[in-house]
């Protein structure tokens, strides 16, 4: 099939004029693009809002997180996640984590960094001091910008100044230090980052390239801890075994980046769910895995002295309750209703209780039965949907796949003809 993509003033046109533009283009019966477009109209005008070139929305699975303790309060938590077992596994742990009192947490100030780039200086060094003596200058004219965020007890807080070599050039990287208070702090620090790169071009001799935030949020760093009870994981082999998939993951990066992911499984899914930025989120992450200059766990877990597994983990966690998707998106706003949260510091301690809780039942199932075990055990249901189960058919379906122990699409097709044909 042949498109041509090319659409004069295809952004000008209304996200149902969009939809019909590219069944056009595309040639097919628009009985197969419907799905693109089946969304409801106030959600879609809200989209149209949020992105470009709308002609519809994508629904993901929105589940609530139970039995979490965190710091003393318990919390419903939403979490927005295509994949099987993640929303289980994490509410099975933290239902362990509760015996020795939940989650406990802590975070730093929300500071953001944003970067300012400049090439040719001819003194590189001479460059990095002179802007060290106008401090007082650039964070001034940074915090005229904003004048609300200082008023909240925000706003531009330093500078740092580094010499980057790269292809034999010499760029000098001025760091300035905002402090975004309850925002993710993109947009706060990037406006901030262009007002200065006059000022700061002056005073280096040198001309300004890139001005824009890093996603390195390495100053905003939100840490959790978590004992589970030995009998509760099912002994100290499993236990044992836990502490054993750690160490490979730390040791290995190929075994790293799929326990990290794990993590990043309940991570992303609240952080979405929220209404927050999930690429910036997992670029800090993984960013934060390889600071040491290997790729390796975010997470840590070693016994105490009673034989319990500890789980510990910090991790940039660059999030907001206001601005974005979190301020326009009506099921963002409705999943940080039933958070409860008051603040960003709040919201990242819980997240990073959920991505230890979705680590921890991760290795909990590698460690026991093998993770397909427990994760195609709820796979099976979407592959019985799949295959055409409905109502009563589906759990029937679903105990002959785990039966025989293979969940296929094909095997679940044909256990439903079996159904059918017995009238079961």
């Amino acid at each position: 099939m042949s498109v041509n993509s090319r659409i004069p003033g295809f952004y000008k046109l209304s996200p149902p004029d969009r939809f019909k533009a590219i069944v056009e283009r595309t040639g097919l019966p628009a009985s197969e693009l419907a799905s693109l477009a089946a969304t409801e109209g106030s959600m879609l005008s809200i989209a149209d809002r949020m992105i470009e070139n709308v002609v519809g929305t994508l629904s993901i699975p929105l589940g609530v997180a139970a039995n979490f303790t965190i710091n003393g309060r318990d919390y419903l938590i939403p979490m927005a996640t295509e994949e099987p077992s993640v929303v289980a596994a994490a509410s099975n742990m933290a239902s362990v984590a509760r015996i020795h009192g939940g989650f406990h947490t802590s975070s730093d100030q929300p500071i953001m960094i944003a970067q300012i780039q400049l090439v040719g200086a001819k003194d590189p060094h001479g460059a990095r001091l002179r802007l060290y003596e106008r401090r007082s200058d650039i964070i001034a004219l940074a915090n005229e910008q904003d004048p609300l965020l200082v008023k909240l007890g925000g706003g531009a807080k330093d500078i740092e100044i580094r010499l980057v070599e790269a292809d034999g050039r010499t760029y000098v990287v001025l760091h300035l230090i905002v402090d975004v208070r309850d925002a993710m702090g993109a947009n706060a620090v990037n406006t901030m980052a262009e007002a200065l790169a006059p000022l700061v071009s002056e005073i280096a001799g040198a001309r300004v390239r890139l001005r824009i935030l890093s996603n390195k949020a390495d100053l905003r760093l939100a840490r959790v801890r978590a004992t589970y009870d030995c009998q509760a994981l099912g002994g100290p082999d499993v236990v044992d075994g836990i502490i054993d998939a750690y160490a490979f993951a730390a040791a290995d990066p190929y075994r790293a980046a799929t326990h990290n992911k794990g993590i990043m499984n309940g991570i992303t899914a609240v952080v979405l769910a929220t209404g927050n930025d999930t690429r910036a989120v997992e670029a800090g992450a993984h960013s934060h895995a390889a600071a040491s200059g290997r790729y390796t766990s975010l997470s840590h877990y070693e016994k105490d002295a009673a034989g319990n597994l500890v789980g510990t983990m910090e991790l940039p966690m660059a999030v907001g309750l206001v601005g974005g998707a979190t301020k326009t998106h009506p099921v963002a706003q409705a999943a940080v209703k039933l958070l409860g949260v008051k603040g960003a510091q709040e919201l990242a301690e819980i997240i990073v209780a959920v991505g230890l809780a979705q680590n921890t039942g991760a290795l909990r199932a590698l460690a026991a039965e093998g993770i397909q075990k427990g994760h195609m055990s709820l796979h099976a249901r979407n592959i019985a949907v799949a295959a055409g189960a409905q109502g009563a058919e589906i759990d029937a379906v679903v105990s002959r796949l785990r039966d025989g122990g293979h969940v296929r699409l094909d095997r679940a097709q044909a256990i439903l003809g079996e159904l059918r044909q017995s009238g079961a």
